[in-house]
Order: C-alpha cells, then structure tokens, then sequence
C-alpha cells in the first residue's frame, strides 16, 4: 500500500510539472478501471487499472480509445486525448489514434503534451476555433522532457565566436538576448520600435559551437540567456488529417495559436496533412498550424498545408494593412527543413496569405516544395531553396550568409525580394543555378531579379548590406507577357529612388554589392538583362558575363 501511494505521488509531481499553467492531468494507478474526470478547476484525472496499466507496457503503446474517445466527430475528445499523452510520457509509450477515427476538439484550453514518437496515421481531427477559451494555447505541443535552464556566466560574446566558456550536460541550443539593444526597428504600415538584440546558436558538452550556425551579433551585454539541452534521439510525428474550422473573430492582430507547436530539436514530421474550412467574411490571423519555436534539427515531410485568407486591418502606422497569416512559423530554430510539402489552394491565389513565415533562425531548407512563400521577417542566416516552386509571394528574405536558390521556379515580383520594411539587407551572398522565372506569375510588370527598397533615411538597428556578391548562371526568365515600355529585365530594382533629388543626403549607410556572376540568362521577351532602373546606384557593381 505504501508502494502504491508513493508511485501516485511521484506520477502526480512529475505530470503536473510538466504542464506550466495549463490544465494539468494528475494519474493514478489501482484496481479501479480506467477513466478519465474533469475536475472543478479544469485539471485532469486519471486512473488506469492495474490490468490496463499492464497490458499498455505489454503493447507498447497507448490508444485515444482506450482513454475513452469516441472518435464519432461530434464528441469533444480533448480530455481523451491530452489524458493519453500525459500517461505516455509518463510510461514511456508511444501513442497511435484509432484508424478511421475522426476527433473533434471543441474551444476548451487542454493541451496534449507530446513527448513519445506518435502515429495518427489515417485519423482525422476537427479543431473547432469558432469559440476559443484561450487562442493561445496549442491543441499539441511537442515537448523536450529535458529542462531548459538559466545558462549563468556568460556575459558578452562575440561575432563568430567559435566556443563559449561553460559548463553543460551535453549539447544545447543556446539562445541569449541583449534588451537594452534594438534590432529590426521595422518601417513602414507596421512600424514598430525594434526587437531586443537576440542570437541562437548551438554548442556541445564542451561549449564548441557548430560552425554552420554562427553568432552573427555582438554582445557588449548578455541580459538573458538559456540553455535548451538537445535531445539525442529523433521523435516522430506521423500521419493525421486535420482540419480548422477557422475563427470569426475580429480582423485585428489578435493571432490564433491552435496549433501542432514544436519546442524540442531531433522532431520528424511525416505525412501530415491540415487543412482549413469556414473562412467568413472578417477573421483574425493565425500563428502557424506547425509553429517550431526554439528547437534545431527539425524536419518535415510528405507534408500538405493550407494558405490562410487575407484579411485587412489598420496597422501601427494609422493606415489599412493586409494581416500575414500563416500555416507554418519557424522562431528561433535552427537546421529546419522542409521537404516534399505543398498546400491544398492554388499557390498563385492571391487571395490566401503566403503560407511561411520565419524569425531569428538559421539554415532553414526548401526541398521539393511547392508553397506560395518562403519568407524570413527579422532575418534567416543562411538559407536554400532547391527544386521548389514558389507561388505569389514568392522569396522574402533579409539576413547574412549564403542565400541559395537551386533548380527552381519562382513566381512572384521578384526573383528575390529583400524585405524593404527590415531595410532591404543581406550580408553575404546569393547563389541562383538551374531556374526559371515568371514575373508576377505572367503578369505585365517591369521585371527585376533582385527586388527592395531602401532610402537609408531610417534606422533599422543595423548597417544595412546588398549582397557582397551574386552568381547567377542557367536562369530563364520567361518575360513574355511585359508592358509596351518594358526594355529588358534589370537585375536589381530601384533600391533608392531618392537618389534623383538634387539634396539627396545618405543618413544611414547602405552598403553597395561588390560584383554580379552571371552565365546563361536567357529572356523569352529576347531584351538584355540590365542592371538596374537607378544605374546610378549600382556605379560600382562590377558585373561579369559568360555565355557558358
């Protein structure tokens, strides 16, 4: 009996700490048959029978049914469903849904923590969002059972520093933060007053980092900084149909968060498909159906996601602005790939948001896609896009490294935009092999490869840079349908139409591209590729051309 009271005790402590605010789930193991109670204050109750509790560690793995969904899609099995994660993290199991099984999960705040591999294979979930306690709170979190703790000692650090004086139990993802020091003091509808200086990175036991990752800011100070230990084994996602009855809130920047959210590195998303239904006439955004946030080496896969309609709003500066809404986010991640993904509208709609969306994270990879964006907000370094195609919104990106576009079709205004709200910067270089491009999908515009914008009358928090160097070779620009006054392609756009003032004054510095490589640019319109509608700009760029 002693024994006993002890085990309930110690499943108790460990379930409910690992469940932060939310709604906890306390277990229990007896003669009494299983079942799941919701209590008062909104926690769970388990209590699995010493029979059942036996036969699951014989199995090796747990069912949504066997904590009693019903799986008929009209019953809320939300309880089911976080109750069987708890006891599968707790024992160790891996957790399957019930094939043919389609689960409703109604606006209630209960959280599935996921921390064992997981099979949804051909079942179906409805995740109801037309009456939401909390929108942001996830209907799965994928979690580390390792703790992330307060990394002590580390006071400055500096640009490409290859290893940091600590001690860790293994290898960690590291993430510090200056907030006395503003980055990404964005421009523009959403003018804001910047972010707090951030820098992630990866380190092993001996504080060595990954030199793939590099820090790219120096730090005079550290205010914050946390160390997330990395798990060693891979945990798999598999399978699952879900679908969002999507909000009616109101068209504001109220995101909604319910939501498949990663915060552990080594995940395998495969097989995965969401999609979305119910979109009325006024809706508020969303923050990613998968949203990888502070995690490294996370990869998904076979995957099929849904762009989000756009809906408009009166932005910071005063004036209307359309909202971005999003099917997948990446914050503060590094190493993640996509690979094989796609969505269920067309990719040139331009009536659905471009479906990704990134912020301070590293290496990030297109392989395989067809989406309608690929886009990093507050910066990306390094970054490749191979044997995708891209929709509308084509490629957005500011950042530092090597930006890579291989094998490709991109159809949006650019070839590459650089994001004029983050002041048009990219520190480093841009390689473009074997790919075709449709400006603006076939649309009659002015074409130009390299796209932005930048007056260098604002601070953006940073020395803002056009690639140091481009190479471009095997590309098609398929420029057929252009405007009766188009004469040719440019390869950069007007960066800085202030520059034909007479008092024009450069306040910020904008640092110039030394050299542009270019080898095999053909154009269907048959007119040269030019450098630019501003050459003035660009007197210094050094352009070299070869046929082969």
């Amino acid at each position: 009996m002693k024994r006993t009271i002890i085990l309930i005790l110690s499943l108790f402590f460990l379930v409910t700490m690992n469940s932060h605010s939310a709604p906890s789930v306390s277990i229990s193991v007896s003669s009494v048959d299983t079942h799941v109670q919701e209590q008062e204050n909104g926690d769970l109750s388990l209590n699995v029978s010493d029979s059942d509790a036996a036969a699951f560690q014989s199995a090796g793995h747990v069912r949504y049914s066997d904590f009693g969904a019903i799986g008929d899609g009209q019953t809320d099995d939300s309880n089911a469903i976080a109750a069987t994660h708890a006891y599968a993290n707790q024992s160790n199991l891996k957790v399957q849904a019930d094939a043919g099984a389609t689960y409703y999960i109604g606006g209630r705040e209960r959280k599935a923590i996921v921390q064992t591999d997981t099979n949804f294979g051909d079942a179906s979930f409805i995740i109801d969002d037309t009456e939401v306690e909390n929108k942001d709170a996830p209907i799965f979190e994928v979690r580390s059972k390792l703790k992330a703790f307060e990394l002590k000692g580390l006071t400055s650090l500096r640009r490409n520093q290859k290893r940091i004086r600590v001690d860790l139990p293994g290898p960690c993802l590291i993430t510090v933060t200056d907030s006395d020091t503003k980055r990404y003091i964005r421009y523009g509808l959403n003018q804001n007053n910047g972010s707090a200086q951030t820098d992630i990175f990866v380190v092993d036991k001996n504080g060595k980092l990954d030199r793939n990752a590099p820090i790219i800011w120096d730090f005079e100070q550290i205010t914050d900084c946390t160390a997330i230990p990395i798990d060693e084994e891979n945990l798999s996602i598999i399978g699952g149909k879900f679908t969002t009855i999507a909000n009616q809130d109101e068209s504001k920047y109220n995101y909604y968060d319910r939501n498949l959210t990663i915060r552990r590195s080594n995940v395998i998303v495969d097989g995965l498909e969401h999609r979305v239904i119910g979109e009325g006439e006024q809706g508020a955004p969303y923050g990613g159906f998968i949203n990888i946030r502070d995690s490294s080496y996370v990869t998904v896969k076979n995957t099929i996601l849904t762009g989000r309609k756009t809906y408009a709003t009166i932005g910071s500066a005063g004036k209307p602005v359309k909202m971005g809404s999003y099917d997948i986010i990446v914050n503060r991640s590094l190493n993640v790939s996509f690979i094989n993904c796609s969505q269920t509208n067309d990719i040139h709609d331009r009536t659905y948001w471009g479906v990704m969306s990134s912020n301070f994270s590293k290496n990030l990879l297109y392989d395989n896609c067809t989406l309608s964006r690929f886009d990093a907000h507050m910066g990306v370094a390094n970054a490749t896009i191979r044997n995708s195609t891209l929709g509308h919104m084509g490629i957005n990106a500011i950042g530092t490294g090597t930006l890579t576009l291989e094998n490709s079709s991109v159809h949006g205004y650019h070839l590459i935009n650089l994001r004029p709200d983050y002041g048009s910067t990219w520190e480093g270089t841009i390689v473009v092999s074997d790919c075709r491009f449709v400006p603006a999908n076939g649309w009659p515009i002015r074409a130009s490869l390299i796209g932005g914008r930048n007056s260098t009358q604002h601070d953006f928090g940073y020395t803002c840079y056009l690639p140091e160097k481009i190479v471009i070779k095997n590309l098609e620009i398929d420029d057929s349908n252009h405007p009766d006054s188009y004469d040719g392609p440019a390869i950069f756009s007007d960066f800085t139409p202030e520059m034909a003032a007479e008092n024009f004054h450069e306040t910020h510095p904008y640092v110039r591209p030394k050299k542009v490589l270019l080898r095999t640019v053909t154009t269907a319109s048959g007119k040269s590729l030019r450098l630019s509608d501003n050459p003035q700009a660009f007197e210094g760029v050094k352009v070299i051309t070869r046929k082969r």
